[in-house]
C-alpha cells in the first residue's frame, strides 16, 4: 500500500511539472542570446532598414540609402550622402530604467530627436530575433495598440 502511494505521488508530481511547461519555452534566437552578444552583434558593421511598419502602414521607404553604424559609445549615426542623422541606442533587460514595463524581454532601445521619421523610430523595441546578419524588433504600441515592426540587415 506504501508503495502504490509513493508511486502515485511520483507520477503526480511528474505530471504536474510537465503541465507547468510552457509553449512559449523555445529555443528562439532572442531568448538566447544576451544582453553583450546583442550589443556586440549591433555594433560589428553598418546595417540598413529592410522593413519598418508603424502600426498601419509600411514605412520602410522613408530610410532608403541610409546607413547606420550603432557605436560603442551608445550614438547612432544613421548617414545617407551629405546628411547625417544622429540619435542614441542601447540594449537593457526589463529591470532597467530604460524600459517601458510592458514586457519582461530584452530591450532594443532607439531614440532620435528628429526629423520626424526618425522619430518613429525612437521606442523601447522587444527583440523577435538577432543574428550575425539580421536584427529584427517590433513594438506594441501604447497609444492606439498598434504592432510596430523594425528589421536591419547586415550590410
Amino acid at each position: 500500500m506504501k508503495i502504490l502511494l509513493k508511486a502515485t505521488l511520483v507520477i503526480f508530481i511528474y505530471t504536474g511539472l510537465a503541465m507547468s511547461c510552457d509553449k512559449d519555452d523555445d529555443n528562439s534566437q532572442q531568448q538566447n542570446t544576451t544582453i553583450p552578444q546583442t550589443i556586440n552583434t549591433a555594433q560589428s558593421g553598418s546595417w540598413k532598414i529592410t522593413y519598418f511598419f508603424d502600426s498601419d502602414h509600411e514605412e520602410t521607404g522613408h530610410f532608403t540609402g541610409y546607413v547606420f553604424t550603432f557605436n560603442e559609445n551608445g550614438s547612432l549615426v544613421a548617414v545617407k550622402g551629405s546628411t547625417t542623422v544622429t540619435g542614441t541606442w542601447s540594449v537593457t533587460d526589463s529591470n532597467s530604467s530604460d524600459d517601458d514595463g510592458g514586457s519582461n524581454d530584452t530591450d532594443f532601445n532607439i531614440f532620435f530627436a528628429s526629423p520626424a521619421d526618425f522619430e518613429d523610430l525612437s521606442d523601447d523595441w522587444d527583440i523577435i530575433s538577432v543574428s550575425n546578419s539580421k536584427i529584427e524588433l517590433t513594438d506594441v504600441s501604447g497609444g492606439n495598440g498598434g504592432t510596430d515592426f523594425l528589421t536591419f540587415q547586415k550590410i
